[in-house]
C-alpha cells in the first residue's frame, strides 16, 4: 500500500518491491548512511524515488567485489538534496572504472593461467618450466604473481 505523501516519496515497502532488497537491508543501507530517508512524524522512512537507483549501485557495486567503504566514497560524490544527474553518476562511474580495468586484467590473467602456472612458487607443475623458468616470478614477491601482476620481470 503506497503513503500518500503528497511529495512522491516511498515508502520502504515499496522501494524493497522495486529493488528486491528486504527491508532490513534498506535499513542497514539507511543506518550505514548509504542512502537517507526522510521520516514522518511517527518514525516511519521515506524514500525519494532515486534511492532505487542508489540501492541498485550499491547491489551491483557489492556483486562486483567492491566494500561498503568504496562503495560510500563513491556515493559521497552525489548530491542528497537532489535526485542525481546523469552527469552525477558519470563521475561515479569514472571513478570505478581504473578499479573495474585493473580487475578485468586480473580475471582474465587467471582464466589463461589457472591451468598452467600462475606464479605461485610452487615450481610443481611441468609447463612452470616453460611459463615460469628458474621461478622468475618468485623474484617479484610472493604469492600467485602472474595473475596478480601485469607482468614478471626478472
Amino acid at each position: 500500500m503506497a503513503i500518500d505523501t503528497g511529495k512522491g516519496l516511498l515508502s520502504i515497502g515499496e522501494v524493497a518491491a522495486r529493488t528486491g532488497l528486504a527491508v532490513s537491508a534498506i535499513r542497514y543501507y539507511d543506518d550505514e548512511g548509504l542512502i537517507s530517508a526522510r521520516r514522518t512524524p511517527g518514525g516511519k522512512r521515506l524514500f525519494i524515488r532515486s534511492d532505487i537507483r542508489r540501492l541498485s549501485f550499491i547491489l551491483i557495486a557489492q556483486q562486483l567485489g567492491f566494500s561498503l567503504e568504496e562503495i560510500r566514497t563513491q556515493l559521497k560524490q552525489l548530491p542528497l538534496e537532489r535526485t542525481p544527474t546523469k552527469r552525477d553518476w558519470g563521475r561515479i562511474s569514472r571513478g570505478f572504472r581504473a578499479h573495474l580495468d585493473a580487475r578485468i586484467g586480473m580475471l582474465e590473467r587467471l582464466r589463461d593461467r589457472l591451468d598452467g602456472c600462475i606464479g605461485c612458487g610452487c615450481l610443481s607443475l611441468d609447463a612452470c618450466k616453460l611459463y615460469n623458468p628458474g621461478d622468475r616470478a618468485g623474484e617479484s614477491g610472493t604469492g600467485p604473481r602472474l595473475v596478480v601482476q601485469k607482468s614478471v620481470t626478472g
